[in-house]
C-alpha cells in the first residue's frame, strides 16, 4: 500500500474513533456502571456483558502478559540507544527507529488523556477502585505495538524463518489477548472496539510516515 493510501487510511481509522467516541459519549447513554455512572451503548454494553461474565483468572492473565509489549518497546529503545552512542548524533539514528518512539509516545499521551477524562469506568471496581475504562489500555498497547514487531523484524531480519515465527507469535498473541481482555468482563465491549480504531489507526499513520521517508532517500531527497 502507497504511503499516501496508508495516510488516508490511518487519518480513516482515527475519524472512526473519534465518531465511535462521540456516539459512545451520546447514544443509548444509560446509568448502569459502577455506582450509577454512565455508560453509553448501554443495551449493548449490558447484554454483552451478561453474556461474558467475569473472569478474574483470564484479566490476570492478560494484565501480567501485558508486560510483553512493554518488554518490546524497551528493545527498540535499546536499539535506539545504542545507534546513538555509536554514532554520537540523533540524526544518525535510522529514522525509522525516531518515527517509532514518537509513535509510542503518541499511544502513551492517547492513554493518559482518557485516564485523565474518562468516558466511562470498568464494569467492576479492580482491588476495590473505580478505574477508566475506555478505551482499553492493554488493548491498545498491544494493538499498537506487536504490529511494530512484525515491521520492524520484517525490516531489519534477512531469515524467512525468523520473519514467518515472529509473525505467527504477534498475530496469536494479539488474538488471544483482544478476546481475552473482551470476555473476561473486566470492559465494556464497546472499549475494545474503539482500542482497535485507536491502535490500527496510529499503527497505519507510522508505516506511512516510514515509508514516505523511504521513498525520499530513494529519490535522493
Amino acid at each position: 500500500m502507497a504511503a499516501k493510501r496508508k495516510l488516508l487510511f490511518g487519518a480513516g481509522l482515527l475519524a472512526a474513533f473519534v465518531l465511535w467516541t462521540f456516539i459512545i459519549m451520546n447514544v443509548d447513554v444509560q446509568n448502569v456502571g459502577q455506582q450509577g455512572t454512565s455508560v453509553g451503548l448501554a443495551v449493548f454494553n449490558t447484554w454483552f456483558h451478561q453474556i461474558t461474565g467475569v473472569h478474574m483468572w483470564l484479566y490476570i492473565v492478560t494484565d501480567w502478559l501485558g508486560l510483553v509489549p512493554i518488554a518490546i518497546c524497551m528493545c527498540f529503545a535499546v536499539l535506539g540507544l545504542v545507534q546513538l552512542i555509536r554514532r554520537r548524533s540523533l540524526f544518525k539514528v535510522d529514522i525509522d527507529i525516531i518515527l517509532l518512539g514518537i509513535y509510542y509516545l503518541l499511544v502513551i499521551s492517547g492513554y493518559l488523556i482518557f485516564e485523565m477524562i474518562p468516558i466511562n469506568y470498568r464494569p467492576i471496581p479492580i482491588d476495590g477502585f473505580m478505574e477508566a475504562s475506555y478505551p482499553s489500555s492493554t488493548t491498545l498497547l498491544v494493538l499498537s505495538v506487536m504490529p511494530t514487531l512484525i515491521f520492524q523484524i520484517k525490516r531489519r531480519c534477512k531469515s524467512q524463518i525468523t520473519k514467518y515465527i515472529t509473525y505467527i507469535f504477534a498475530l496469536l498473541f494479539s488474538v488471544f489477548m483482544v478476546i481475552g481482555r473482551l470476555i473476561s468482563g473486566v470492559h465494556w465491549a464497546t472499549d475494545i472496539i474503539g482500542s482497535v480504531f485507536l491502535s490500527f489507526g496510529l499503527f497505519a499513520l507510522y508505516c506511512a510516515a516510514v515509508q514516505f521517508i523511504d521513498k525520499r532517500k530513494e529519490n535522493g531527497i
